[in-house]
């Protein structure tokens, strides 16, 4: 049986790949950011990105589910999302060997 974390990274690497992104190479913040982003589903019903704060509002929070409103933008923009879950091909071969 697949765990929830292995689930919920199973899905965002097939959107990662899908996408033509990477997940970040550091897998302690991967590992960290899966089990807040299950979390915030369990406590608030979905996976919110664990970096952006909740308004309260569902409209406006609408945006900030994983993968969240704005980050193809920021990942075109600085090589990964805000919370660093998706980075470009680019950023990915830079931070590897860190």
């Amino acid at each position: 049986m697949v765990s929830k974390f292995e689930e919920v990274l199973k899905e965002a690497e097939e959107y990662a790949k899908s996408k033509g992104f990477k997940l970040n190479p550091n897998k302690k913040i991967v590992e960290m950011l899966i089990n807040e982003l299950i979390k915030n589903e369990e406590k608030h019903g979905a996976r919110y990105c664990p970096c952006r704060p909740l308004s309260g509002n569902p409209e406006e929070d609408k945006k900030k589910i994983c993968p969240c409103f704005w980050h193809e933008e920021e990942i075109k923009n600085q090589g990964h999302c805000h919370c660093t879950l998706f980075v470009s091909q680019e950023y990915y071969e830079k931070h590897k060997s860190e």
